[in-house]
């Protein structure tokens, strides 16, 4: 009995995960979009919450997603309450999914779902196979711990121990310290409708585990919110609050909401009598009364959800913590969006992973902003300090790709294993300007210093003007691959000609006005040296359009946008076109 009870339980776990990796697969895309488009609206919010925890069937998923946008300042933690309001809708489909007695059908749809994940050509028919696959597992999952439980039927101590789930605090306890254990509400509210199948527990007996089951699954959250920011611990603590506050309101009510249930939900023929009727009756009433319990709790709550916010503001009030760092301090990378939480949804994931690069973008371009004057007119001491600013970047750099490499063990399809790699390079691109800042502008400060090297206003103002058009291709080409910005893309690729034609304009006359005739040669030298690294960066700017580029056609394809003409294709048959007209006018 104990092999067929947990044998059936991880059968039906392991279809769980497979359904909802399926999912995520092939609807994660879309909740990218349906996140980035939540307005201030709280009914729109609340349903978005629901509907993105019914794809990743985590409520704590959710909530580690909400404080990622109050994080950028895109929610406000009052808006972050309706989305979390609505999670716990989402995770009712749990239970209406296993109250459904298509049991007799599991094998068929393992059949089917296994022929279509291993012969499907495409990657979505695929996932759709594995969908199936895993919805009939949990159905065979189910099936078996039924049979397994049956011999308890008979059992005195075990019928004589679900008369005490009578009583609805002891339920209530037992179910949360369950669900807090396994740290899954799924196998919970599994395990009570197989329960309820056999006719060992009463509908109230099982609304009350299912109250329970709402409770443990807020310690995912609390846990997931150990150590991180203030915001990511209001989020878990809205979580908590909503459901035990629900609770607490439904508690005195049990009775009248399994009235209430039962006039709604299907009732056994009336040939059906005792043990059979209850058996009959109670898993599909029993998920109705999680679905209506939620929905119901919603509905109260949301028009409360600034005063919400508020309660949770007094209660975790802001923190000003001043943290004192040696300049010779190694800076340890704290990220604010790689959450581990996110790794089994990689479309959620790699969109994190792509706003912690939009932060190591914008580092790398202070840096480079910064560089000019240190290595114009900085003395030792302040190149060796502005070396150390690598440092940030290369913790970045790290932390993003050992998150990637994590997120590229899951389940990805072609388009997302395209979009991985292109994330990769774009950090490894932004690495190597952080290196040529680092390595090769310092130096050419140090040889200026050790050569007292002095450098004329015009032949200076000449490189700052070039360093301006540096700065600007860089600051585009971050923003065309974060934001998937097509325009910033043509500007990047229209500076090149800008900067060689200031270069081939300026470079002589400068030349001819370098200084002293012994400095001459070194002035000469250095101006050249740092126009070289100056190109260097442009053209690793350049190369980031280039993948914005592929990100933008990515997305395209995700939304079945199809294009005849590629950018490039446009930008370079506009460039070739150019260079026609160019040697048509001189000759």
């Amino acid at each position: 009995m104990a092999m067929g009870l947990f044998g059936g339980l991880a059968l039906f776990l392991f279809g769980m995960e497979m359904m909802a990796s399926a999912l995520k697969a092939v609807a994660g895309d879309r909740m990218k979009a349906i996140l980035a488009k939540l307005t201030s609206n709280r009914l729109s919010g609340a349903m978005t919450g629901a509907a993105v925890t019914a794809v990743i069937q985590s409520s704590s998923v959710t909530t580690v997603l909400v404080v990622g946008f109050i994080s950028a300042g895109l929610m406000t933690l009052s808006q972050a309450v309706g989305v979390i309001f609505g999670a716990n809708i989402g995770t009712t489909i749990t239970a209406q999914i296993v109250a459904f007695k298509v049991t007799k059908a599991s094998f068929l749809m393992i059949a089917v779902g296994f022929g279509l994940n291993a012969m499907g050509k495409r990657d979505q028919i695929r996932q759709y196979g594995a969908m199936i696959m895993g919805l009939g597992l949990i159905f065979l999952g189910m099936t078996i711990m039924s049979d397994a439980m049956k011999p308890l039927r008979s059992y005195q101590p075990f019928l004589d121990l679900m008369i005490h789930m009578e009583s609805p605090w002891l339920g209530i306890v037992v179910a949360a310290a369950f669900t807090g254990l396994v740290q899954s509400s799924s196998a919970t509210t599994g395990i009570v409708i197989v329960m309820a199948s056999q006719g060992f527990i009463t509908l109230p007996a099982g609304i009350a585990l299912a109250f329970g089951a709402n409770i443990g699954t807020c310690v995912t959250a609390l846990l997931a919110s150990i150590g991180k920011p203030r915001e990511a611990v209001r989020a878990a603590l809205a979580h908590v609050l909503f459901n035990v506050f629900g609770v607490l309101i439904w508690v005195g009510l049990i009775d009248q909401l399994a009235s209430a249930v039962a006039m709604i939900s299907p009732s056994a023929p009336a040939d059906v009598t005792g043990i059979a009727k209850l058996a009959a009756e109670s898993p599909r009433q029993i998920a109705n009364a999680h679905t209506l319990f939620n929905i119901v709790n919603t509905i109260i709550f949301l028009p409360f959800t600034g005063p919400f916010a508020w309660l949770i503001l007094k209660l975790l009030p802001e923190k000003r913590v001043v943290e004192s760092v040696s300049p010779d301090e190694t800076p340890v990378f704290k990220p604010l969006y790689l959450e581990e939480a996110l790794v089994t949804t990689p479309a959620l994931a790699m969109e994190a992973a792509r706003r912690e690069f939009k932060g190591m973008g914008m580092r790398c371009g202070l840096m480079l902003n910064d560089a000019f004057p240190v290595v114009m007119r900085g003395d030792k001491p302040q190149l060796k300090l502005f070396k150390k600013r690598d440092e940030e970047i290369d913790a970045y750099y790290e932390g993003i790709i050992a998150y990637l490499g994590n997120v590229s063990r899951g389940n990805l399809t072609s388009l997302q294993t395209r979009e991985l790699i292109s994330l990769v390079s774009a950090v490894d691109t932004v690495e190597n300007i952080g290196d040529i800042v680092e390595t090769n502008l310092v130096h050419l400060g140090r040889q200026r210093v050790k050569g007292n090297l002095a450098v004329d206003e015009q032949t200076e103002s000449f490189l700052r003007s070039v360093h301006a058009l540096v700065m600007e291709s860089m600051e585009t080409a971050i923003r065309a691959f974060t934001e998937r910005d097509e325009p910033a893309v043509r500007r990047v690729m229209a500076i090149e000609k800008e900067l060689e034609a200031l270069i081939a304009s300026s470079s002589m006359r400068h030349l001819k006005q370098a200084g002293a005739a012994n400095q001459m040669l070194g002035s000469f030298s250095f101006v050249r040296d740092m126009l070289d690294k100056l190109r260097r960066v442009y053209s690793f700017s350049k190369a980031l359009a280039r993948l914005a580029v592929d990100a933008i056609e990515i997305q395209e394809e995700l939304d079945g946008v199809v294009t005849e003409t590629g950018i490039l294709e446009e930008i370079e048959a506009a460039e070739e076109a150019n260079d026609d007209l160019e040697e048509n006018a001189a000759a």
